[in-house]
């Protein structure tokens, strides 16, 4: 398992694998190199890109810093695309796709975006956020409550009705969830304020697609169109039968067409 030290010395650990076109795969909450949908994922990318599948930090086999900012989340990324060549294409799911347009609107050296549902939900017809979340989900964490930071997240935010929570710990994930949920704060914070970011999804001058399941939940629709119509050029696919869980066989498909313009000039 390869690591790297980021600019404020923690260490991020990442796979990598293939040949080709460097592109970095962007996980939401919870999930990392071992869990979610990425493991899944990469295998399917790998005979056509150089795919990094990174822990964000404070999950998995990465560390983490006690004075966290989102700044540091970027770092991490630029510090990845640095060992990938100086350049890389991006995808990121759910947060992490919020992740990955924010820091493709910074300027880092990204060559395409990808985005997976977007969870900007303080919009018409969208879910706002509980007021204090992101007060709330730090004291759980500084707590060490990370069932609690669960609950709260997928109950309180997210809207999973509080009945499934039982059944949440029988999840064969449930161990990886319990590791990862320090993080959640981290998530949050990220998606500053759930609204959506219309200045930084304006900024971004790169071939971009945005990605939906067509049976996605009704509160992440909205954010989905407004990132296809405000993003300049975005291109749009919906992944029938899908909803914000997608499978790794309905998304890969899409990333390898759309990511194929920069694995041909990689072989060139």
């Amino acid at each position: 398992m390869p690591t790297f030290t980021s600019a404020d010395g923690t260490e991020i650990a990442y796979d990598v694998r293939g040949s080709g076109a460097p592109l970095i795969l962007v996980d939401g909450a919870f999930c990392g190199r071992n869990m979610g949908p990425m493991p899944k994922l990469a295998p399917l990318l790998a005979p056509h890109f150089t795919v990094y599948n990174y822990d964000r930090r404070g999950r998995g086999d990465s560390g983490d810093a006690p004075n966290y900012s989102v700044d540091r989340e970027y770092e991490d990324l630029a510090g990845l695309i640095a060992i990938a060549g100086g350049s890389a294409g991006l995808y990121g799911t759910s947060s992490g796709a919020g992740l990955a347009l924010f820091a493709t609107a910074r300027g880092l050296p990204v060559t395409r975006l990808a985005i997976f549902e977007p969870p900007f939900t303080d919009v018409p017809g969208g879910k706002p956020m509980p007021a204090g979340y992101q007060a709330d989900l730090e004291a759980l964490a500084a707590a060490g409550r990370r069932a609690d930071l669960i609950r709260y997240f997928l109950v309180r935010m997210i809207g999973m009705p509080s009945l499934m929570m039982p059944i949440m710990r029988f999840n064969p994930g449930w161990k990886a969830m319990l590791h990862n949920a320090l993080s959640l704060p981290h998530d949050a914070a990220i998606m500053q304020g759930y609204g959506f970011p219309f200045e930084a999804a304006r900024a971004i001058r790169v071939p971009t697609i945005v990605m939906a399941g067509d049976k996605t939940f009704r509160q992440l629709r909205e954010p989905v169109r407004l990132a296809r119509e405000t993003i300049p050029g975005a291109r749009f696919a919906s992944l029938p039968g899908q909803s914000h869980d997608a499978s790794a066989e309905s998304v890969a498909p899409v990333l390898i067409e759309f990511f194929g313009a920069d694995a041909a000039r990689a072989a060139a």
